[in-house]
C-alpha cells in the first residue's frame, strides 16, 4: 500500500500563509504576525517539553485569538502516537474565545511524522458544532477497524460551511453516510478521499447516493471523490448522477480509473459544462486518455491527467494514492 508520500505541510489554507507557532513562552514583541493575517499551525513538534496542552495555552496567552481567522493542528503528540480526543477537547472547550474563526484543519501531518491510516482522530462533530461562524472545515486520518479512536462524524446542521474535506487512506462509510444526512445549505465544495477497505475504507456507492442525487447540498460546485479503489464504480454512479448538471469542477482522481469507468464516464451525461475534470493518478491506456481529452478540451474544460500515469495492459496491480 502506497503511504502518504504526496502530502505535505500546508504552506497556505483559506487564503492566508500558514505560521507555525514557535515553542516560547515569551515571545518578543513583533516576533509575531498580526492574528489576522495568517492561519496559526500549532504543532508538539519533537518538543518532549512542549505538549499540547502547554501549547494550546502559550497560543491563547501570546495571541490575541478573538482576532484568528484560520487554525491548522499539526502533530498534538509527544513520544509516542495519541489519539486526537483530549487536543480536540481543549479546542472545543474555547471556541467562544474565537469569534472570528472561520477555518479549521485538524491533522496537518506527513508520513514522516505519523502515516494517516494511524492518525487516531476520534469524534469531530463537536468541532464543526462548536464554530457555527465555520466556512471551511478539514480532517486527514482514517478509519481503523482494528484499534479505538478511528474517525468519526454524526449528521451535523450548520448554517455557513462552504468547504469540507476529508483526506483518509480508508474513509468510514459511516462517515460518508453521516455527511449525507448533514444539513449545509451554504455547501459548495466537499472533498472525501475514500480510501482502502484495509484502513477501514469500506464507504459503497450506495453510500453516496445522497451526494449524487442532487437535492441535499443545492450551492454544491465542486464534488471530488477520490483515491478509491472502486474508483470505476463511483465514475459509473457519478455518470447519471442528477448533481453532476451543477457542478463546476469534479474530481475523480487519485483512485484506480480503468477504462471501465472511463467508458461510463463518456457515455454518461455530457460533462462539457464542466471547468475542470481532474483525472490525475488512473489506470488508463493511452488511447481512453485520448478519447476523454478529444471528447472535453473542445469544449473548454481542463482534464487533468499526468501522462505518466498511463499503464501497459498486462499491469494487473492498482494501488490509490494513498493509504497508508
Amino acid at each position: 500500500m502506497n503511504s502518504a508520500d504526496g502530502i505535505d505541510h500546508f504552506d497556505g489554507f483559506h487564503g492566508l500563509e500558514v505560521f507555525t507557532l514557535p515553542h516560547d513562552a515569551s515571545p518578543e514583541p513583533g516576533e509575531l504576525p498580526d492574528p489576522d493575517a495568517v492561519a496559526w499551525r500549532l504543532d508538539c513538534g519533537w518538543d518532549e517539553e512542549w505538549p499540547f496542552s502547554r501549547v494550546w495555552r502559550q497560543f491563547t496567552e501570546v495571541v490575541d485569538i478573538a482576532r484568528v481567522r484560520a487554525l491548522v493542528i499539526g502533530p498534538w503528540w509527544i513520544g509516542e502516537y495519541s489519539e486526537l480526543g483530549p487536543a480536540l477537547e481543549l479546542i472545543v472547550a474555547d471556541a467562544a474565545r474565537f469569534p472570528a474563526l472561520r477555518a479549521l484543519f485538524l491533522a496537518d501531518v506527513v508520513s514522516e511524522e505519523c502515516e494517516v491510516s494511524w492518525l487516531r482522530i476520534n469524534d469531530i462533530t463537536p468541532a464543526i458544532e462548536a464554530f457555527p461562524l465555520l466556512e471551511e472545515f478539514g480532517v486527514r486520518g482514517c478509519g481503523d477497524t482494528y484499534r479505538d479512536g478511528d474517525l468519526r462524524l454524526r449528521p451535523v446542521k450548520h448554517d455557513h460551511l462552504r468547504v469540507l474535506r476529508f483526506e483518509s487512506g480508508g474513509l468510514p462509510g459511516a462517515v460518508v453516510r453521516a455527511v449525507g444526512a448533514s444539513e449545509l445549505p451554504a455547501l459548495e465544495h466537499l472533498e472525501l478521499w475514500l480510501g482502502v477497505t484495509e484502513y477501514g475504507g469500506n464507504a459503497t456507492v450506495a453510500d453516496l447516493a445522497p451526494l449524487l442525487d442532487g437535492g441535499r447540498f443545492p450551492r454544491l460546485r465542486h464534488l471530488g471523490l477520490q483515491n478509491s479503489e472502486i474508483q470505476d464504480e463511483i465514475a459509473g454512479a457519478v455518470a447519471a448522477a442528477p448533481v453532476v448538471a451543477g457542478l463546476e469542477s469534479l474530481a475523480l482522481s487519485m483512485g484506480t480509473l480503468s477504462e471501465t469507468g472511463a467508458e461510463a464516464l463518456l457515455a454518461g451525461q455530457p460533462l462539457t459544462h464542466l471547468k475542470e475534470l481532474d483525472l490525475r493518478h488512473h489506470y488508463l491506456p493511452p488511447e481512453w486518455t485520448g478519447r476523454i481529452l478529444e471528447a472535453l478540451v473542445p469544449h473548454g474544460v481542463l482534464v487533468e491527467m499526468d501522462p505518466s500515469d498511463n499503464i501497459d495492459d498486462d499491469d494487473e496491480w492498482r494501488y490509490v494514492a494513498v493509504s497508508e
